[in-house]
């Protein structure tokens, strides 16, 4: 069948290598995709220094991922997949359809969630397999690099937002101007929110207002974040996107009463906040993971609906230690992506 790059990390922390493997035929109800391109999320750290329980190496990470299907395996033209369709793969990879989560029809938080660069080799490659479970159609309106991103970055701050306490009208703040905060400012404004970006630094200011924030707060200012979200007459949600703790915390008493913080940034620090600040004012604090292919499907929709992309910046497959080791320092604007045409 021939062969296929991919950038793998032979130990933990270990730096990126491009080899070459075989391509490999898909097993029943899989797919074998050629990639196009694939979105460098910060969760992928997670995997290659080792820290998540059943990681192994070499690791071939990647869970942004664009491309087209090149071969289906055995049942999986009954999902109506078809040679040549242009396809993402998320966070959620597949789920194992039989654990409490998955009969009750809550797949993203399946016991067994097969997330790529976990359960299974990613898309930082040439070629990846996936189960057809894990697949959501690309519009034409989007380029590859536009839609890996999505699978992810984009599912998992268009979730939050939609499935939380804010309706239209409310007041809304995304906390961190990243990968996903920049998307959670697009799709709160979207949403009829009247939103609030927080983040550090006055140079923050402008791309916050070019990604549509009616408000920016710069959280290194000399009032605390809180104080400056009441002066606006308080939030009804907060999207915390930093993976910043503190910073997280530093945004509770700026909610309204009733109000909610979801937080989709992942830190291991704990949250400090106290029970006081959440009882009196009746507040909830709720974790968001990502979302199914379905709701990344609905993101896609709504994106082209609204005019909604990320800011992407493009690197050849063989840039991928150099690119993720951007991605880590936190200078990446907004998203690295590795494609692999170059």
């Amino acid at each position: 069948m021939g062969t296929y790059r991919a950038a793998q990390v032979a130990t933990a922390n270990g730096p990126f290598e491009i080899v070459e493997r075989h391509v490999p035929e898909p097993g029943p109800d899989h797919v074998r995709l050629s990639v196009d391109a694939c979105g460098i999320c910060h969760s992928d750290d997670s995997f290659v220094s080792g820290g998540l329980p059943g990681v192994r190496f070499p690791l071939v990470p990647g869970h942004e991922v664009a491309g087209r299907i090149e071969e289906l395996g055995e049942g999986a033209e009954t999902a109506g997949w078809k040679a040549g369709d242009r396809v993402t793969v998320g966070w959620f990879g597949g789920s194992c359809r039989h654990c409490t989560a998955c009969r009750q029809g809550d797949f993203i938080v399946c016991e067994n969630l097969k997330v790529p660069g976990w359960a299974y080799d990613g898309g930082f490659a040439e070629t990846m397999l996936a189960p057809v479970d894990a697949l959501a159609r690309i519009p034409e309106a989007f380029s590859a690099a536009e839609a890996g991103p999505m699978a992810c970055a984009g599912v998992t701050t268009y979730n939050g937002l939609r499935r939380s306490s804010a309706t239209p009208g409310d007041r809304v703040a995304v906390v961190g101007l990243g990968g996903l905060g920049h998307l959670g400012v697009q799709f709160a404004v979207a949403m009829g929110f009247e939103t609030v970006a927080v983040a550090r630094g006055p140079e923050k200011a402008g791309p916050a207002e070019a990604f549509g924030a009616h408000h920016y707060i710069d959280s290194t200012g000399p009032a605390p974040v809180a104080d400056a979200l009441r002066a606006l007459g308080g939030v009804t949600v907060v999207l915390a996107t930093a993976g910043d703790a503190q910073a997280v915390a530093a945004t509770v008493d700026g909610l309204t009463h009733r109000g909610e913080l979801v937080v989709i940034g992942v830190s291991p620090e704990a949250l400090g906040i106290s029970p006081l600040q959440l009882i009196l004012p009746g507040r909830s604090v709720r974790g968001h993971p990502s979302g199914t292919a379905q709701d990344v499907q609905d993101t896609l929709d709504f994106s082209v609906l609204h005019d909604i992309r990320p800011t992407v910046e493009t690197v050849p497959l063989t840039g991928a230690d150099e690119a993720y080791r951007k991605m880590l320092s936190g200078a990446a604007r907004f998203r690295m992506v590795l494609t692999t045409n170059g």
